[in-house]
């Protein structure tokens, strides 16, 4: 897969994402639900804790990618969705601690939503993954 960054302006980098990129090559594609702060039982884990949420929503994210054979470097595009985007904002030093290690800044989207699916949840990451 090639990927070649559409940056028209380097504000967006700066926040650890590309407008666009022009992906080339894939050969399988993968569309990820979105992640939350659950255990395997699908249990909410660390309520009121949005950094805590954040960093186990990415560890399941990662966890969906490895079982298609993919990682976090194969993410086309990603949506976040949180309760507070201003302390979600807080702790997106965890974005760039799980994707600048792969050289990854996928174009991003993040919502403010009232609320998610299941109360306590804070913090949702849907990702599209291509090879």
């Amino acid at each position: 897969m090639k990927r070649t960054a559409v940056n028209p302006w380097a504000w967006s980098l700066k926040l650890g994402y590309n407008q666009a990129e022009v992906i080339e090559g894939t050969k399988r594609q993968v569309v990820c639900a979105g992640q939350t702060s659950v255990d395997g039982e699908g249990n909410p884990q660390h309520p009121g804790d949005m950094r805590s949420q954040i960093a186990l929503a990415l560890d399941n994210l990662e966890a969906v990618l490895s079982a298609a054979d993919m990682g976090l470097a194969n993410i086309t595009q990603l949506r976040i969705y949180a309760t507070d985007v201003d302390e979600a904002m807080k702790h997106f030093d965890l974005l760039g601690a799980r994707f600048g290690p792969v050289q990854a800044a996928p174009p991003m989207t993040l919502l403010g939503v009232t609320r998610l699916a299941i109360p306590p949840l804070m913090f949702e990451i849907e990702a599209t993954a291509a090879d």
